[in-house]
């Protein structure tokens, strides 16, 4: 029986030139002090810990199933004190609905709600800086393609998340 309650947050793995530009984003404009995690993008925000195990074997069976997918990144929002890239991803979408059903009893109230994918570059900084940084990067933005190739689990523990485990999709 596993006795780690931790929560378990579940992300998407990009492929690694897209990852790279995000974390250069991400420790250019995050308070540093804060910025203690990689660039992501969320799936599900707190699923529990204790189930890790059976989470672990309904995500090797998923991503078995799953081919990469890509990723559109579409555009800039304001999360009022931070900045995030706006993604399209339908493939990625449906692969959480799936998911959210299996998984529907032990989900959160923030985990219910509309998936919108995004990945934050910046955040917890005065609005006026997060609204001059996304009127930056508005000014340079062209949509480009990421490609999502995987899955990654981690443990949260109110400070650096820990990697539990990461998955690839199967090759397509």
């Amino acid at each position: 029986m596993n006795t780690d309650t931790r929560p378990l947050i579940l992300t998407l793995v990009l492929d690694d030139p897209s990852q790279a530009f995000f974390d250069r984003g991400r420790s250019r404009w995050f308070p540093p002090h804060l910025n203690v995690i990689p660039a992501h993008v969320t799936l599900f925000h707190a699923l529990p810990g204790e189930r890790a195990a059976l989470i672990r074997r309904q995500l090797e069976t998923a991503c078995a199933r799953q081919a990469r997918a890509e990723v559109q990144v579409s555009g800039l929002r304001s999360l009022g004190r931070g900045v995030a890239y706006t993604l399209g991803a339908p493939e990625m979408a449906a692969l959480r609905s799936r998911l959210a059903a299996l998984w529907h009893d032990d989900l959160t109230a923030q985990d219910r709600q509309g998936w919108r994918p995004h990945v934050t570059v910046q955040n917890k900084v005065a609005p006026e800086e997060a609204k001059a940084l996304l009127a930056e990067l508005s000014r340079e933005f062209v949509p480009f393609s990421a490609l999502a190739v995987g899955l990654a689990l981690w443990r949260y523990d109110g400070g650096p998340w820990e990697k539990d485990t990461e998955l690839r999709f199967a090759a397509g």
